[in-house]
């Protein structure tokens, strides 16, 4: 089941579940009407949370539909799911073996997760089960770089990425676009902020990033040093105090054709 699992995620994520659970971000309320209104999703729709990871995305769909399925092939992600959501129904398996029957579910929404598997058998796999004219949606929380310091701590982690496929970098969006079977119906974004402790919010979210969840001690503990000199120079702030970190989210609706 593993053979298609980047190793950043494969490493990162086992190894850090518990971390990934507690440091990441949340999602607008907004992204809630965004699956309604533009999904069409109702009380009867039957919905995968595809790449579900510990469920951050589960309490967004339960206020949509009760007919949903998490799926997420990392044994250490998927517990921390089942451990918080036990009502919700659980599947450990990768993007290119979903098996389900064809044309089963309304819709498949991968919530910080479509990048890890952007590639044309998986997408064939998406298409096999869903419905007619179902939705893909894919939604992504990304930092807001137009500001200052912000954009100084993007800067700090690039040269640790490597390989790692990430949403910036547009791979996913090439496997749709020279792939026939979905179209794009629309895109939204929504602003909001994570609010919490500059340890919670800022230190420990990003060593909560696959990449750097596998970096050398040595290069975390050169990553925490800087991450609160940024903090301290641009503003002032010490690990206890609040912080609201910007986000940006973006949320994109394909079709089954």
């Amino acid at each position: 089941m593993n053979s298609i699992i980047h190793p950043s995620a494969k490493d990162g994520f086992s190894q850090n579940a518990v971390l990934y659970q507690q440091a990441r971000p949340n999602y607008p309320q907004a992204i809630v009407e965004w699956l309604k209104q533009d999904l069409a999703l109702t009380a009867d729709s039957r919905i995968a949370d595809l790449g579900a990871g510990t469920g951050k995305f589960i309490p967004y769909l339960q206020q949509v539909s009760s007919h949903l399925t998490a799926i997420e092939p990392i044994e250490e992600m998927l517990q921390q799911l089942q451990h918080r959501f036990p009502e919700v129904k659980t599947k450990q398996a990768d993007s290119q073996n979903l098996s389900f029957p064809n044309e089963y579910f309304d819709a498949i929404i991968c919530a910080q997760s479509f990048h890890w598997f952007a590639d044309h058998a998986s997408l064939d796999e998406i298409y096999h089960v869903l419905k007619p004219q179902a939705s893909l949606g894919l939604i992504w929380n990304q930092r807001d770089t137009e500001i200052d310091w912000v954009a100084a701590i993007a800067n700090l982690i690039a040269p640790f990425e490597g390989d790692t496929p990430r949403y910036h970098k547009g791979d996913w969006q090439q496997a749709l676009d020279t792939h026939t079977q979905f179209q794009l119906i629309g895109k939204s974004q929504f602003q909001f902020e994570h609010i919490g402790t500059v340890e919670h919010v800022v230190i420990q979210r990003i060593l909560s990033t696959s990449f750097i969840a596998t970096a050398s001690a040595i290069d975390k503990a050169m990553i925490r040093h800087e991450l609160e000199k940024i903090i301290d120079t641009y503003l002032d702030l010490q690990l206890d105090d609040e912080i609201a970190f910007p986000y940006i989210t973006h949320a994109y609706h394909y079709q089954k054709i």
